[in-house]
């Protein structure tokens, strides 16, 4: 498709065309190094990698976000020059291109869509479909514009449109992939909410403090904590109770807890002393 939309939009002389073709060689090369990154994040934990390579799909999201960027320059900058100086287009070819580019495109984002919620890498390689896709929109609008209407500024605005919807998708995507590169907390969840709910946990349990959430990769949460219980042989009840909240009500499958009966191991400002 990308071949075809290349000599599809050189032929007729649309814009449109063209910048989608640029940006399905940008997916193209995006949805490969997907597909090398998630073959990567299933190598398991290495005395070198104990957590494994997980983190190489989120840093493929963020590299494929950083993508769509350089796409939007180049589309803006082209879309100006047409507006100044505008070209005649064969609309009727680059109707035809356009409409056989949207049904590729609604193929492979419906084989994409059902992925993962916290899957960076999937999420990034739907966006890139998605961004094809509205752009096989704006160009088919494009072409009955400059078909029934001859308005040829229609396609370096509607190009434009669409560079803008890419844009602000991409600093979705950006912005998400940076908050886990740098360890924030996940989506959904709150240091303070996780406390709250296991200090009420037991009566057993008389502090929880030095609580730290952050993600791997795709669905890969982890905590680290402290917990100071009333008696020390509570200590493995409270541990196992601990771990399973943690998991089923927080999506926490591994976390490491320090369980502590005699005060805090560790000065802390959210270390309550009882």
């Amino acid at each position: 498709m990308l071949v075809v939309e290349a000599v599809g939009g050189w032929w007729s002389g649309s814009l449109a065309l063209l910048a989608d073709a640029g940006h399905m060689l940008v997916d193209a090369m995006a949805l490969g190094l997907a597909v090398a990154s998630a073959r990567i994040a299933l190598h398991p934990p290495s005395a070198r990698y104990s957590f494994g390579l997980a983190r190489g799909e989120i840093l493929a999201g963020f590299f494929n976000a950083l993508t769509q960027f350089v796409l939007v320059g180049f589309i803006v900058w082209e879309a100006v020059r047409r507006l100044q100086q505008p070209r005649a287009i064969a609309s009727g070819e680059m109707l035809a291109v356009a409409l056989v580019g949207l049904l590729v495109n609604v193929v492979v984002l419906r084989m994409l869509h059902r992925h993962d919620a916290d899957d960076v890498n999937m999420a990034a390689a739907s966006l890139h479909v998605l961004g094809d896709l509205l752009g096989s929109v704006a160009t088919v609008l494009a072409a009955l514009a400059v078909g029934w209407l001859g308005w040829l500024w229609a396609d370096p605005v509607l190009s434009l449109l669409v560079s803008l919807l890419l844009l602000r998708s991409a600093w979705v995507l950006v912005r998400r992939s940076a908050h886990i590169l740098l360890e924030g907390v996940p989506d959904g969840v709150s240091v303070e909410a996780v406390v709250a709910a296991l200090r009420v946990l037991d009566a057993g349990i008389v502090d929880v403090h030095h609580l730290h959430l952050w993600q791997v990769g795709a669905g890969q949460r982890m905590a680290t904590l402290h917990v100071r219980v009333a008696a020390s042989d509570q200590g493995e009840r409270i541990l196992r109770l601990v771990q399973t909240t943690l998991a089923e009500r927080f999506g926490v499958r591994h976390a490491t807890v320090q369980i502590e009966s005699t005060g805090c191991v560790e000065a802390s400002p959210d270390c309550v002393a009882r």
